[in-house]
């Protein structure tokens, strides 16, 4: 998706006859991208850049990145799209509104969703679980796909009574699930009651939709009401030096480019503010 959108842009035919590095804006101008969508254009150079297309500076003098091309993207210019774009690019609606018109899809994204989502319930489990979900006589997942996440805190806190609050062609897969309760609907719309409601990726205004409705629906702090955001937090530059070393960043900058791309959201960066469990 990103290696297709660098080739529609035509980012590299643009740097190439340069010379040198091109400063962002220079770059927004040349390739016409609104000054609105600059952050997004600097989540998806990021992308490309780790991944050896181009390479960013920043001169002492300058605050802004700048872009050249690497030997792979000099060589070639912009590369050739793929020929099938993704679903979700090529469909007029959301990805969700896709998986309730498209059933074999609908699977395929759905389990797609489970590995993420058993991966991320290890590590929660893991380091915050006792903290956070102890005590707890009911939560709720939402838009929790076909409950992985719910079914390990379930498996993990027996007396917690765990649901998945998603769209109907979704959670049908959970009819005939002992741990976890099944609860058709739209978070924007209404929630459920429950002690705790957990939530994922969403943009701005779509959150503030989906936390007014679970303001509703939780009973008061004093009576053991939460919310539970889960989130990765990026931090793409090392504090000290600059460098980009950790082993988690191609994961962040993925995640950073599918939110933007699928749920019009965006990873939570560091200098954002502090997000924790």
């Amino acid at each position: 998706m990103s290696l297709k959108c660098a080739a529609e842009l035509g980012i590299a035919d643009v740097i190439h006859p340069h010379g040198q590095p091109l400063p962002l804006s220079v770059l927004l101008t040349k390739l016409c991208i609104l000054p609105s969508r600059t952050d997004s254009f600097r989540c998806l150079m990021r992308l490309l850049v780790h991944s050896g297309l181009f390479t960013s500076s920043t001169a002492r003098d300058e605050e802004e990145e700048a872009y050249a091309l690497t030997p792979i993207s000099a060589s070639r210019g912009s590369p050739p799209p793929p020929n099938h774009p993704p679903p979700s690019t090529s469909s007029t609606g959301s990805v969700f509104e896709l998986t309730g018109d498209n059933p074999e899809f609908n699977v395929n994204f759905n389990l797609g969703m489970t590995a993420d989502s058993s991966f991320m319930a290890k590590l929660i489990l893991k380091q915050y679980g006792d903290d956070v979900f102890r005590g707890l006589r009911s939560l709720v997942d939402v838009g929790g796909g076909i409950g992985a996440l719910a079914t390990a805190i379930a498996n993990a806190f027996p007396q917690t009574k765990c649901a998945v609050f998603d769209l109907p062609h979704v959670v049908s897969s959970l009819q005939g699930n002992p741990s976890v309760a099944a609860i058709a609907g739209n978070m924007f719309e209404f929630v459920s009651p429950a002690d705790a409601w957990i939530l994922h990726d969403w943009n701005d205004e779509d959150c503030v939709m989906i936390l007014k409705n679970c303001k509703k629906a939780i009973p008061p702090k004093e009576e053991g009401g939460k919310v539970i955001i889960i989130e990765m937090v990026t931090q793409l530059e090392n504090e000290e030096d600059g460098s980009n070393h950790d082993e988690t960043t191609e994961t962040q900058l993925l995640l950073d480019v599918y939110v933007r791309a699928v749920y019009q959201g965006r990873r939570g960066a560091k200098q954002n503010g502090k997000v924790s469990l």
